[in-house]
This record gives structure tokens, C-alpha cells and sequence, in this order.
């Protein structure tokens, strides 16, 4: 990427068409769950265990990792000394990505996947996730909304399908975008600069408050609260790519020299990570095949609060930039920032601690479907109200 005020555009083919490739494993997925439907839960059924229970499933963790990794080691954290120069833009985002956005998901997510859709979804219509680690309750006992039931010998918890949902809102909401921003901020002509202090802010911030603030969100909701999972996923997944990037970057650019780094060694990782995504997606939907055949409108009522959520964090972020007289090049990847999701990291934390064939993994799936064409097309909203700041 450079930094120049002429026309943008993604060049790469994964990021420019990452929606089309969603869907076609979407149904590339859905056929393989017809043809070979034991395939994904074997893969799946190879993890690391504990008490008998799956508790990390090796061939996900594996697929997880390098979606992270390309985008930790893009990170240069040296570059977070520069976020006291810019002061506003970064206590803004702070504030809309960890004190505004995960209770407004909660809240947008709750009202329709639990009122407003509840009739649609079904009522009575169940759904099997992970027991929370360390946690051996008899069958028949009951653990927030669910309650314990034996499948395929493993004790799995039956909770309602629109909580299940819920809880892959819930995940999305609270794990702000540090990759895919890059690409919006890029496009919409935003301080690029300031995009990576933010990113790199907002990383090192997950460590910390990613777990708690799940957590808390879960258990108000009545979900299974696994807290033992939750911090191991964000070791696996945020953690363990994040220390890999930043000693691999450094011993690289040792090596090879800052400019071999950015040209040569970033351009390859692209693949990478969508490749990454893009099988784990063609595993989730073979699980999930013959629930969106017998409801195709699953997926709808999971990107309603999805896509009012992306909205109205959105315009929040972009008129309170305007309030505080931030220029456009700092206002707009603000507003990117929050409204973005960073569908990684949720992706690979509903599949820990719900498992892969769950509704929460799936509801993390569509926060994928739906970001790209809403993203641009906020991009479009960015780029033609420029003179609404100053600067």
C-alpha cells in the first residue's frame, strides 16, 4: 500500500473478491457435507484433550494460525510511541471499540435474534456446543440456558438456537477489526499511519479485555461461560501469532532489510490468510449444510443486528470525529476501525469454545459474508463527504 491521494483500489484478487469466495465455500461446503459428511467432524475429532473432552481441534488451530500470523506480523509495534502525537483518535477508538461497541452488539443482537426473530429461528429449535472446560456436569443437569445431553458418547450442552447465535454476535462485537482495516482505511484515503498505531493499540488491547468482556457478555446472556477456553483461544489464537509476528518480522528484516520485508515477504502472506479462512469456512459449512438448506433464512436473520450494529457504530465513530474536529484522513479510519469486525479472531474462538458444527460459529461466518460489500460501500459514504471536515 502506499499512502498517495489518488485512486485506490485492492489489487489483490482474495481481498478484492473475498465475498464471492465466501460463497462459493458456502455452497463448495454444503456439497461436501452431502458427499462426504463424516469428513469435517473426523478432521475435527483430531485435538488435544482433556477429561475426554475435545477441547482444541488440531487441523482448525492449525488453519487459525496462519490467518492470524499474516496479519500480526504486518504490525509494527515501535509505531504505538506515535499514538501520543494523536491523542483524540486514538482515545475515540478505544472508547467506541471497548466501551460502546460489545454492549450495543449485545443489546441490537439480543432484540432481534431473541425477540424480534425468535418466531422465525424457532423457539423450541436447539443447539449442541461444547461443555466449558473443566466443567463435568452429569446429563440432565442444567448450566445457564442449557443443559447437559450425551452425543455420540461426548456430554454436549443443548442450548436454544437463537442463544447459540447470540453468542457469535456477542463474539463479533467485541473483537475490533486489525486486519481488513488496513484495506478500508487504505481505500477511503484515511492516515495510514495512524491505522496501523491504532491497529497495533488495538491488538495489545485484546490481550487484556477480549477475554473478560466475553465472558461477562456470555454469562449475562445465559450462555455456557468458558473461561478456562476462552483465555487458551486467545493464547492460541491472538497471542502465539502475535509474539510469532513480531519475532519472525524482526529477525526478517534483520536479515533481509525493511524494503525485501514490505515488497516481497508481505506480498506472499496475502494468500496466506485467506486461504486459511476460506478452508476453515468450507469445514464450518459442511457441518452446517442441512440446517441452512432446511431455513435459507438463517443467514438473514443473523445479518439483520449484524449489519445495524456495523451502521450504527459507524456513524457514531464518524459524527463524534466530526464533533471533535478531527480532520477527514483521521476521522474516517476511525470510523472503519469500529464498524469493522475482526471476524478471525471470532471465528476461531466460537469454534474453541462452542466447537465448529455450533450456531455461534456459524453467526461468526456471516459477520465474513456481510463485511466486505458493507465495508465499501461505507468506503463510498468516506470518500464522498470529505468536505464535511476540516483539513
Amino acid at each position: 500500500m502506499t499512502s498517495e491521494s489518488g485512486d485506490r483500489r485492492i489489487k489483490n484478487p482474495f481481498e478484492r473478491y473475498l465475498s464471492l469466495w465466501v460463497g462459493l465455500c458456502i455452497a463448495g461446503g454444503i456439497l461436501l457435507g452431502k458427499i462426504a459428511p463424516n469428513l469435517a467432524r473426523t478432521l475435527d475429532g483430531i485435538s488435544i484433550k482433556v477429561n475426554g473432552a475435545p477441547v482444541v481441534s488440531i487441523p482448525i488451530a492449525v488453519c487459525l494460525f496462519f490467518m492470524m500470523y499474516p496479519i500480526m506480523v504486518k504490525i509494527d509495534f515501535t509505531e504505538v510511541v506515535k499514538a501520543g502525537k494523536s491523542g483524540k483518535p486514538v482515545t475515540l477508538t478505544l472508547v467506541l471499540n471497548w466501551l460502546i461497541k460489545p454492549f450495543t452488539m449485545y443489546g441490537i443482537a439480543l432484540l432481534f435474534l431473541g425477540v424480534l426473530f425468535k418466531g422465525f429461528i424457532g423457539p423450541e429449535a436447539m443447539d449442541l456446543v461444547k461443555m466449558p472446560f473443566g466443567l463435568n456436569l452429569p446429563v440432565g443437569a442444567t448450566h445457564g440456558a442449557g443443559t447437559v445431553v450425551l452425543a455420540d458418547g461426548i456430554k454436549m450442552l443443548e442450548v436454544p438456537l437463537w442463544r447459540s447465535y447470540l453468542a457469535g454476535c456477542i463474539l463479533l462485537g467485541i473483537a475490533p477489526c486489525t486486519a481488513m482495516v488496513l484495506v478500508w482505511g487504505y481505500l477511503a484515503r484515511g492516515n495510514d499511519g495512524l491505522t496501523l498505531v491504532m491497529v497495533a493499540i488495538n491488538s495489545l488491547t485484546m490481550l487484556l479485555l477480549y477475554g473478560v468482556l466475553g465472558g461477562f457478555l456470555l454469562g449475562v446472556g445465559r450462555l455456557p461461560v468458558p473461561w478456562e477456553a476462552l483465555l487458551l483461544s486467545i493464547a492460541v489464537y491472538v497471542a502465539l501469532p502475535l509474539v510469532a509476528g513480531y519475532l519472525s518480522r524482526r529477525w526478517i528484516i534483520k536479515a533481509k532489510g525493511q524494503r525485501w520485508f514490505e515488497e516481497q515477504f508481505l506480498h506472499l502472506l496475502t494468500p496466506v490468510t485467506i486461504t486459511a479462512l476460506l478452508t476453515t469456512l468450507v469445514l464450518l459449512f459442511s457441518f452446517k449444510g442441512e440446517v441452512i438448506l432446511a431455513s435459507p433464512l438463517t443467514i438473514l436473520w443473523i445479518a439483520v443486528p449484524l449489519f445495524l450494529q456495523t451502521i450504527f457504530i459507524f456513524v457514531l465513530g464518524y459524527g463524534a470525529s466530526r464533533v471533535l474536529g478531527l480532520p477527514y484522513r483521521d476521522a474516517a479510519p476511525v470510523a472503519m476501525i469500529g464498524a469493522s469486525n475482526h471476524f478471525e479472531v471470532a471465528i476461531a474462538t466460537s469454534t474453541m469454545l462452542f466447537g465448529l458444527s455450533s450456531g455461534a460459529a456459524l453467526a461468526t461466518v456471516v459477520g465474513v459474508l456481510i463485511e466486505v460489500p458493507l465495508m465499501l460501500l461505507l468506503v463510498k459514504v468516506c470518500t464522498r463527504t470529505t468536505h464535511w471536515f476540516n483539513g
